[in-house]
This record gives C-alpha cells, sequence and structure tokens, in this order.
C-alpha cells in the first residue's frame, strides 16, 4: 500500500500527517484523528484498513507541540500518554483537525468529500471539528469521547451523517453520562447511536489487550464501515 508523509502549516509552526492511499491511487478523504497515544500501531492499522477500502487518509500528528511523532510504546507508555493528553490544548487541536481536513480537500488523490474518524481523544476532537468547521467533514463517526457529553450544547450545529460510539461500562465515561447523549441524539435524523453495553473504553483498540474487547470490536467495526460506505461511497 502506499503511503507518504505531508506537511500541514498554521500559524505557530508545521506537523506531520502520514497518508495513506488506497489500491486505486484516489478517492473520498477520511481525517482519521489520534488517541493519546498518537498515530502509533493501532492508528496505522486503522488507517491501512481504510485505505484498503477504497479511502485517502490522512492522520495528523497532533502532539507535536508537545512530542513530535509520540508512539505509545513500552512499560511507561500509558503514563506518558496521559501525560502529554493532560497538557493538549484542545482547542488548537480543532484548530489542527480543520486545518488537516482543508489539506485533504486540496490534494489531487481525493476525489470525493472528505470525512472523519476519531478515537478517544479523536472522539471528541472531531464531534467538535463536525460543530464548528466550515465547511463541517461530510461525515463524522466519533468513537468513545469524553468531551461529548459535557459539550451537546454543539450538537444543534451538526446537520451531517453523524455515528456516536460508547462503551456502557466505559469506566472513564460513565453510562449515565452516555445516556445524555442519547436523549440529546434521540430524533434527529442524521445521528446515529450505538452503544455496548458489556464493553469498557476504547474496546475497538485490537492492538491493546488492556482495553479491547474481541467480540464487540469486530460488530462496531461492521457498524461504522457500512455506515461510511453509505455516507461517505467510494465510486
Amino acid at each position: 500500500m502506499e503511503a507518504r508523509t505531508e506537511t500541514v502549516t498554521v500559524a505557530d509552526g508545521t506537523f506531520d500527517v502520514p497518508l495513506w492511499l488506497p489500491p486505486s491511487g484516489r478517492g473520498p478523504g477520511i481525517l482519521l484523528v489520534q488517541e493519546i497515544f498518537g498515530v502509533g500501531a493501532y492508528i496505522r492499522q486503522v488507517a491501512e484498513d481504510l485505505a484498503a477500502m477504497g479511502y485517502v487518509v490522512g492522520a495528523p500528528d497532533l502532539f507535536w507541540r508537545l512530542q513530535r511523532d509520540w508512539r505509545a510504546e513500552g512499560p511507561d507508555a500509558l503514563a506518558v500518554s496521559l501525560d502529554l493528553g493532560s497538557r493538549f490544548d484542545f482547542e488548537r487541536g480543532v484548530a489542527d483537525c480543520a486545518a488537516t481536513l482543508a489539506h485533504l480537500r486540496g490534494l489531487p488523490e481525493v476525489t470525493g468529500p472528505v470525512g472523519a474518524v476519531g478515537f478517544c481523544l479523536g472522539g471528541s476532537l472531531d464531534y467538535v471539528l463536525a460543530a464548528t468547521a466550515d465547511p463541517p467533514p461530510a461525515a463524522v463517526i466519533s468513537f468513545y469521547g469524553s468531551a461529548v457529553p459535557g459539550s451537546l450544547d454543539l450538537i444543534d450545529r451538526i446537520t451531517m451523517p453523524l455515528l456516536f460510539v460508547f462503551g456502557g461500562s466505559d469506566p472513564y465515561i460513565p453510562r449515565e453520562e452516555v445516556a445524555k447523549v442519547e436523549r440529546a441524539a434521540a430524533g434527529r435524523p442524521n445521528i446515529e447511536m450505538y452503544v455496548s453495553e458489556s464493553s469498557g473504553h476504547a474496546f475497538h483498540n485490537f492492538t491493546s489487550p488492556q482495553f479491547h474487547d474481541p467480540e464487540a470490536g469486530p460488530v462496531v467495526w461492521e457498524l461504522a464501515t457500512t455506515f461510511l460506505n453509505r455516507h461517505l461511497p467510494v465510486s
């Protein structure tokens, strides 16, 4: 699979965006938004999976102001990732995602609309991006975004197809917080909601035995890819 690294320039510097191309060399775009573990093995495999489906996938290095090319590895990876996440400037992160979205739209290989898929931290970022970017992503999947329940005042601004994914047994996002999102999403024809009641946080992360749910993970990925096929079709 062909891959390269793009560079995006913003007011205070530049950051890398690893890019994966589909077998055809062109197609709709996907902004893939990282977890606190960086653009590591999991995000890169997800990017390859999406590219194999026909998408041009870009995954920005959002921790570049703190530690460039951070990838969680080794025994202290979780602690370091949590520290980086606690110092991450969320507002600037949303702006970096918006800049990456615009960059993807300008690539010659991107021949259709650009959507966004985010996990954990990325699930929060792409939810806010959906409400604030102009123009916004064409379709959005937000996996277990912890900032979503506290930001539901933004939901009225979201008009594109949006899929929320949560674990019903997530220790970081209590079930009553997920229920707030369910109530806010109810009756909105553009928003779908999926809660895997027995699953915890990051349950699709197949590179992490600590988080992965081997039964629920494949189920939610099938749901996510069906959503993308419906709202961001590859010609």
